[in-house]
C-alpha cells in the first residue's frame, strides 16, 4: 500500500514539474491563434479561434499545435467540439501515432485533464480514430491515473467501440465488462447498446437488451424506444415498430412529437414521403404542433424523391406558420432546387440563408452560380461570388476561376 502511495506522490511530482513546462509552451503557442495582436485570448476567445483555424488545417503538425495552444478542456462544449474536429481531420491524414502522442502528452503533461471526463472522452476520441486498442488499454490504466472506472467510462468504452463500427465488441464489453469490473450500467449503458446493435442491422437483439433493464429495474425511455423504431424502419421491419410502440403504452413512455419526428425522418430516408406525410397531417389533426424538426425531415425527403413543388409548398407553409428552419434546410433545398434546374427558387432560398449568415458549401454554391449564368443572370451569379468571397476570403482564388468562367 505505501508502495503504491509513493508511486502516486512520485507520478504527481512529475506531472507538477512538467505542467509549467506546458503552460510555458501553451504562451509561446498562443501567437497561433492570435499572431496579429498581443492582447492575451480568454479561453471561449481561445476555443472559437481554434474551431476556425482547424476547420481548414491540413498539416497534422499544425493540428496538434493549434489544440496545445487553446489548452482545451472537457468541460467546455466548443472545446469538446474542437477536440472531435481534430481527431477526425488527424484520422482523415492517417495521423494516428499523433492522435495516441498527443493523448499520452496530455495525460502526461496536464494535472487538471487526469479525470474520469477527459479519460472518458480520449476513451471515445481514439474510437473516432479507429484506435480501440488504445481505448482498451486507457480503459484498463484509469486506476493508475487515479480515475474511476465507473458506468460513464464504461459507456464510453461501449460508445467508442461503436464509433469504430466494431459492434461484436460493444456485445462483448456489455457482456462481460460490467460484471469483471464491479460497474453497474445505467439507461446510458443499455441504451448505447441497442443503438449499436440497431446501426449493426441487429435490432431485433433489442428487444433481450429491454427485458434485460426490466429485471434490473432500469426504466426504459423514450431514447430506448425512439432508437429501436428507427432500427426497424432501417431494416423495413414495419410490423415491429407497431410492437414498440404498443411496449411504450406497456412501459407508460409517451409518445411524444419526438417519436413521430423519428418515424416521419425514418419514412422519407425509405422514400415514403407520402406515408411521412399522413403521420403529419394525422399530428394536425389530433392538435399536437409539430416543430421545425418535422417539416425539415419531410422537406429534405421530397427533395430526395425529385417532388421539389412539394418541398417548396411545404417550406413556405413552415415559415407561414412562424417556425425557423436551421441552416441544413435551407442548404438542403438550395441543392436540391439547383440540381433540378430551378435556379430562381433556389437563388431566393439562399439570398434567406445568407440573410442568416448561413452559406451554403462551395459545391452547392458553385451549382447555383453557374446555374445563374447560364439562365442570363449573371449580374445575380456574380453578387453571389462577391458575398461568398467577403465571407470566406480563404476561397477567394476558387471563385475567382469561377467568376472567370463565366459568360461576359
Amino acid at each position: 500500500m505505501a508502495s503504491i502511495t509513493k508511486l502516486r506522490l512520485l507520478n504527481s511530482c512529475n506531472r507538477q514539474k512538467l505542467f509549467p513546462v506546458y503552460q510555458i509552451q501553451a504562451r509561446h503557442l498562443s501567437s497561433i491563434l492570435n499572431p496579429d495582436s498581443t492582447t492575451p485570448l480568454s479561453s471561449k476567445e481561445k476555443s472559437r479561434a481554434a474551431l476556425s483555424l482547424l476547420k481548414f488545417e491540413k498539416n497534422p503538425e499544425r493540428i496538434i499545435e493549434i489544440c496545445r495552444a487553446a489548452s482545451l478542456t472537457p468541460e467546455s462544449h466548443l472545446d469538446r467540439v474542437a477536440f472531435s474536429i481534430a481527431i477526425s481531420k488527424l484520422t482523415e491524414l492517417n495521423y494516428f501515432e499523433g492522435i495516441r502522442n498527443f493523448i499520452d502528452e496530455l495525460l502526461k503533461t496536464r494535472p487538471d485533464l487526469n479525470n474520469e471526463k477527459f479519460i472518458s472522452n480520449a476513451i471515445i476520441y481514439y474510437g473516432q480514430a479507429g484506435l480501440l486498442t488504445n481505448a482498451f488499454q486507457l480503459f484498463d490504466k484509469m486506476p493508475e491515473l487515479g480515475a474511476v472506472q465507473n458506468a460513464k467510462s464504461l459507456n464510453a468504452l461501449l460508445f467508442s467501440c461503436m464509433l469504430a463500427k466494431k459492434y461484436d465488441e460493444v456485445k462483448r464489453v456489455y457482456l462481460d465488462f460490467p460484471q469483471k469490473y464491479g460497474i453497474k450500467p445505467n439507461l446510458d449503458t443499455y441504451n448505447t447498446v441497442i443503438k449499436s446493435f440497431c446501426e449493426s442491422g441487429s435490432s431485433s437483439s433489442c428487444y433481450s437488451v429491454t427485458a434485460e433493464m426490466i429485471r434490473k429495474k432500469c426504466k426504459p425511455n423514450a431514447t430506448t424506444f425512439g432508437t429501436m423504431i428507427a432500427g426497424f424502419y432501417k431494416e423495413e421491419k414495419f410490423e415491429e415498430v407497431g410492437k414498440v410502440l404498443e411496449m411504450m403504452k406497456k412501459y407508460e413512455v409517451p409518445v411524444t412529437l419526438g417519436t413521430y419526428n423519428i418515424r416521419i425522418q425514418s419514412l422519407c430516408k425509405l422514400k415514403k414521403t407520402m406515408e411521412a406525410k399522413a403521420l403529419l397531417d394525422g399530428l394536425l389533426s389530433r392538435k399536437i404542433k409539430p416543430n421545425s424538426f418535422t417539416y425539415s425531415h419531410l422537406i429534405h425527403g421530397y427533395c430526395r424523391e425529385g417532388k421539389l413543388v412539394e418541398a417548396k409548398e411545404l417550406f413556405q407553409t413552415m415559415i407561414n406558420g412562424g417556425f425557423k428552419p436551421e441552416s441544413d434546410c435551407y442548404f438542403t433545398l438550395v441543392h436540391y432546387l439547383c440540381k433540378g434546374g430551378d435556379f430562381k427558387a433556389a437563388l431566393e432560398v439562399c439570398k434567406k440563408s445568407m440573410e442568416k449568415d448561413w452559406f451554403p458549401n462551395f459545391s452547392t454554391m458553385k451549382l447555383l452560380v453557374e446555374g445563374l449564368a447560364n439562365s442570363d443572370k449573371v449580374d445575380e451569379a456574380k453578387e453571389i461570388i462577391g458575398k461568398a468571397k467577403e465571407k470566406f476570403p480563404k476561397n477567394a482564388g476558387m471563385w475567382n476561376e469561377v467568376e472567370e468562367k463565366l459568360p461576359k
